[in-house]
């Protein structure tokens, strides 16, 4: 009987938890429109909200190649079909944007979306995002290069270490 009723009351406070866990969940703050907006320029301020716009196009072709292999003979076909696809999902390209800016406004209060708006708008914000992809991409391959020579290191010692133990390798 004991062991019922602890397990009942188990069972309720777990309940209890989930059934606050959702009401706290539905009372987090959604970003509002104005953030969301705020969000979306910086997007575009940074230069990456064209990458967005490939990505229906993007699905379109890559399910065509796909149905493709399938059936070689079909591409005429699959490429009627693809037009017409790529003109009715037209009003979808803007859904992934509008989630990135969902993310940033989630996450920024108004007043910091508008003072990273105004740096990326500003002389040094501009140089920021002209300079970042070949900062990034000069990074990864110092990155690469320092790696590797890690590697080699380690590797030498785990030589070393395995001679102790007497294992040439």
């Amino acid at each position: 009987m004991i062991v019922k009723t602890f397990a009942g009351a188990t069972r309720a406070l777990a309940l209890m938890a989930a059934l606050l866990a959702c009401a706290a969940s539905a009372h987090a703050q959604q970003p509002s429109n104005s953030a969301i907006a705020l969000a979306r320029e910086i997007i575009t301020a940074k230069g990456v909200a064209g990458g967005y716009d490939s990505v229906v196009p993007g699905v379109i072709e890559r399910a065509k190649a796909v149905l493709l292999q399938t059936n070689p003979t079909l591409g005429r076909d699959l490429n009627e079909v693809a037009l017409r696809l790529r003109a009715e999902y037209a009003a979808r390209v803007g859904e992934p944007l509008t989630d990135a800016a969902k993310l940033y406004a989630s996450r920024f209060t108004e007043p910091e979306l508008r003072d990273i708006l105004a740096f990326y708008k500003s002389p040094a914000g501009r140089k920021a995002i002209a300079q970042e992809p070949q900062i990034l991409e000069k990074s990864m391959g110092d990155l690469d290069a320092w790696a590797a020579r890690l590697s080699e290191e380690v590797l030498s010692k785990f030589r070393i270490e395995m001679k102790k133990k007497g294992h040439e390798l």
